[in-house]
């Protein structure tokens, strides 16, 4: 990829840490959805969860329009597209930070969560984004490469930002299946609903940032202003969905198992 740092030096002390600690998390967060699963006697957590894991395979795509590229020399990779190599941790950090986060987010929701909290879990999203990526990019793993406005620690703000309104519109959507559901199989939809609100998101109110990014006589400004747009597109969209929920949070209430 022309202007990508490929031949940048890999941490590899760093490249163990993230394989070894993200995927000992994910494997937690998988636990805890089967044992929420056996409570409701349905297989919506667990379905919930994996399809963030095969969902990471859609990542080189990402990686195109974001301007992200992983460091190679020594790289742990399982495949290669778009000729950027990926690191086998991308899928248990899809887990942690995406499809994880939404089983957290689904179970309050199934509790009655309210406006006030869906704010609150969309700002855990965003923590948890810009501590997971501040690490590995601060650490020698990868870097947002393009000329991104609004950077922290070198990490673009916006990426933040994107990435926990996904959570967001995955874990309603998701909630929402479950609520209506007729079947167990209907839950499968989870694997295609994963990569739909995360392109949704991420490229559908990312649009105007990635088109600056990559724009043949991009400047500061141009790139300072689509990603205001995207921003604003972004916290707007959460605000609109929370309008769905209750003001407060409601009386928690079980719900019935799928037949």
């Amino acid at each position: 990829m022309i202007g990508a740092p490929v031949d940048h030096e890999l941490n590899l002390v760093m490249q163990s840490i993230l394989t070894y600690a993200s995927w000992s998390i994910a494997a937690i967060m998988l636990a805890m959805a089967i044992a929420k699963d056996k409570r409701d006697k349905s297989p919506f957590y667990s379905l919930l969860v994996l399809a963030g894991l095969v969902g990471a395979y859609a990542e080189p795509l990402y990686d195109v329009g974001m301007m992200l590229w992983f460091y190679t020399p020594g790289i742990w990779s399982h495949f290669t597209a778009f000729d950027i190599p990926q690191p086998n941790w991308t899928h248990s950090g899809y887990v942690i930070l995406y499809s994880g986060t939404a089983m957290l987010l689904c179970e309050r929701l199934r509790n009655g969560l309210g406006r006030d909290g869906l704010f609150r879990w969309f700002a855990i999203a965003l923590a948890m984004s810009m501590a997971f990526e501040i690490i590995a990019i601060q650490g020698g793993a990868y870097e947002y490469w393009g000329p991104h406005a609004f950077r922290i620690l070198e990490y673009p703000l916006v990426i933040g930002i994107l990435e926990a309104t996904q959570v967001i519109f995955y874990a309603l959507i998701a909630n929402l299946l479950r609520e209506k559901a007729k079947s167990k199989r209907v839950l499968l939809s989870l694997f295609i609903i994963f990569p739909c609100t995360f392109f949704m998101v991420n490229f559908g109110m990312g649009s105007p940032m990635i088109i600056a990014l990559h724009w043949p006589t991009s400047n500061p400004l141009l790139v300072q202003a689509a990603t205001l747009i995207s921003i604003g597109a972004a916290l707007y969209s959460v605000w609109a969905v929370s309008t769905i929920l209750p003001g407060k949070q409601a009386s928690s209430s079980s719900q019935p198992a799928i037949a």
